[in-house]
């Protein structure tokens, strides 16, 4: 098996679902949010029974799952991946390009320079292919190049012994794991399950955030300007009181690795209600419960001091550290991880990853889920960029697991 073919047929996959729009909504409220994702998940539904998949389904949220039977022993493997991707303000069409990197600044168009001096990073692939952006959309390898990758691994699987492989794409990963949220887990019956979903080479991740958001709605009392005094409980007024409240260096733009921080992801307000949305992050599970008692208590303080005010707190959990979920039984799905990605002949780095995955709602479900590089760069921008060489690369650790070839 040489390996220019397999490096073409990777880009024409990548190309292929990157042509559907499936940027996820989140201001929709069904599941899935875009139709695209469900275009997208029919199209892979047919590849994947054109390749051998059995049990192939797609339910009425867009989550699609197939089977691959064992023809080897060995513990039942998942992968999972991502049918959306992100809407940062950005167009939701998305037109990669392939460019040969000289060693200069890339011109992707519409203004927008991919360079060197910026991304260090890229110097490393100084006269290699590398996928890109035009210039106004993200490259979608977050998480398009998961799905190729996946997806050329499992069309070579038919004559190669293997262990039973699951797998599952799912939609609206990036606002707040709907998608997998709603998968009937029986349908992905694993021991244990790997998403494709870190940037950077040969990285992988298996410490997360706990994640939770806190909603903060604050309904005040109106009353005209002119005769305000003594009767108007400006809610704008009352959200910035709750705001101050809490620490400025805790916050995403002062914290890094291990810290974490209370985020004001939003505020929304009128002369009769605001909405504060806080976004709650720790990798310590202790520390992660505190903060949201600080937010408790800072409600409470509020009310206190603005009595006339109505105020209502809801907290939810969104996502558990995939850390906590491992234990000695299943510690060899990280060292799996770790072999697969030396068997590539290139060195594991394990990141801690400020923010979570498919894997992490999984993990709290007791499939122990960490996560692989797809080769991509810049996740969520317009400078998000994608190197060939570890888009291959990113293949070949998934094809290690699917395998159990660690040593070849």
């Amino acid at each position: 098996m040489t390996t220019q073919p397999i490096t073409d047929e990777l880009v024409r996959r990548f190309f292929r679902y990157a042509a559907i729009s499936s940027q996820s909504d989140a201001s929709a409220t069904r599941v899935p949010t875009s139709p695209g994702q469900l275009r997208l998940a029919r199209l892979l539904a047919k590849e994947l029974a054109s390749i051998g998949a059995i049990d192939v389904v797609i339910d009425d949220h867009a989550c699609l799952t197939a089977r691959f039977p064992a023809t080897m022993p060995g513990p039942a493997i998942g992968f999972c991946a991502h049918l959306d991707t992100v809407d940062v303000g950005l167009s939701p069409e998305i037109k990669p390009q392939i460019r040969e990197f000289t060693g200069h600044p890339i011109t992707l168009g519409h203004g927008q320079i991919l360079d060197p001096a910026q991304y260090p990073v890229l110097d490393n692939y100084i006269g290699q292919p590398i996928i890109c952006t035009d210039g106004t959309s993200v490259l979608g390898s977050d998480d398009k190049a998961a799905l190729a990758s996946i997806m050329t691994a499992l069309s070579r699987l038919s004559h190669v012994a293997h262990p039973e492989i699951v797998v599952a794409f799912v939609p609206d990963e990036e606002i707040g794991l709907r998608g997998i949220k709603t998968l009937d887990l029986a349908r992905f019956d694993v021991d244990a399950a790997y998403t494709v979903d870190c940037e950077g080479q040969a990285t992988f991740a298996y410490e997360t955030f706990n994640a939770g958001q806190a909603v903060v709605t604050i309904t005040g009392v109106s009353a005209h300007p002119m005769s305000a005094k003594g009767v108007l409980v400006n809610p704008n007024l009352v959200a910035y009181d709750l705001i101050s409240f809490f620490d400025r260096s805790q916050t995403p733009e002062h914290t890094e690795g291990r810290e974490g921080y209370i985020w004001v992801q939003g505020i929304d307000g009128n002369q009769a209600r605001t909405v504060v949305t806080l976004n709650i992050r720790d990798h310590d599970k202790a520390i992660y419960q505190a903060r949201k008692d600080e937010i408790t208590t800072a409600v409470r303080r509020l009310q206190d001091l603005h009595p006339r005010a109505k105020i209502n707190c809801e907290i939810t959990d969104v996502y558990g550290n995939i850390a906590d979920s491992l234990s000695p039984d299943t510690q060899w799905v990280v060292d799996d991880m770790r072999a697969a990605i030396r068997a590539t002949g290139c060195e594991p780095t394990a990141i801690i990853m400020r923010g979570g995955t498919d894997g992490s709602y999984l993990s709290t479900r007791g499939i122990p889920t960490p996560n692989l590089f797809t080769g991509g760069f810049n996740f969520h921008s317009v400078h998000e960029f994608l190197p060939v060489e570890e888009f291959h690369r990113s293949y070949q650790t998934i094809w290690v697991l699917m395998t159990r070839s660690f040593t070849s």
